[in-house]
């Protein structure tokens, strides 16, 4: 059973990877759709792709989760166009540098917690409010296996998704005595961008990371993010787990071959 249909739905990190698959997937479900990224031409290649295939409402922002007073102007743009989303997925993340914590950048650790963790603090402070007033509203954070299982040379991208599972946690409880419903859906490795952003842009080491096995892609997290989102008003799907199957934590994964 299709219960999105026509809800508004707000992708942030939208123009690549687990956002730009998220916004594929609820489209096709016919939901009107805010999509946000720092990347503008993407994101307009986006919109005409969803709205040809699915003739749905496409808006676009370009935005940065981590510029306050940007994000202040696109909630109030899209409140007083498309309004308020009943469905917020936090997508916008990512990780920054592999090293051990003596040997990290200071430049890689700002880089993740501004975005993962304090930009999905600052996307939320502004669109939880106007969720409570209508007593409506679904958020989704996309966290990861990483704030499950510290791995080797993870640390601080560890503890910024350990961040986004006690902040999920945190808002469950703060909005206690609301309809409204919270949900983190936490994938393993998956083949998209996140690897080549981690390595700086080396390919050769990123593709590595999936050797030997057959990782998640961006469509199964999306199928996921959906699946909950899809769930009756009155049940929550609180933490969602979503691996590869020869993965069973984060550093534990079968390779053929090795």
């Amino acid at each position: 059973m299709n219960r999105l249909q026509d809800k508004h739905v707000l992708i942030t990190g939208a123009s690549a990877g687990i956002g730009k698959a998220c916004a594929q997937h609820f489209a096709a479900c016919g939901t009107r759709l805010t999509l946000w990224a720092r990347r503008e031409e993407r994101l307009d290649a986006l919109r005409s792709e969803l709205e040809r295939q699915h003739g749905v409402s496409v808006a676009t922002a370009v935005v940065d989760v981590r510029d306050r007073d940007g994000l202040a102007r696109a909630v109030d743009a899209m409140v007083s166009g498309t309004g308020v989303p009943e469905v917020l997925v936090n997508n916008a993340g990512l990780a920054s540098g592999l090293s051990r914590v003596q040997e990290g950048e200071f430049e890689d650790w700002d880089r993740m917690i501004d975005t993962n963790v304090k930009g999905l603090l600052n996307v939320t402070r502004l669109v939880l409010p106007r969720m409570i007033e209508r007593n409506v509203g679904h958020i989704i954070n996309i966290g990861s296996i990483a704030g499950h299982t510290v791995y080797p040379k993870g640390n601080v991208y560890n503890a910024t998704k350990f961040a986004v599972r006690a902040i999920t946690e945190a808002i469950n409880i703060d909005v206690h005595g609301t309809a409204i419903r919270v949900s983190s859906v936490d994938p393993g490795a998956c083949r998209s961008e996140f690897s080549q952003v981690r390595f700086h842009g080396d390919n050769e080491r990123a593709q590595m990371v999936y050797q030997g096995f057959d990782p998640l892609v961006p469509d199964d997290v999306a199928d996921a993010v959906v699946y909950v989102a899809n769930a009756p008003k009155h049940v929550t799907i609180s933490d969602l787990i979503i691996t590869p199957t020869a993965q069973r934590n984060p550093y534990l994964i079968h390779r053929e071959g090795h």
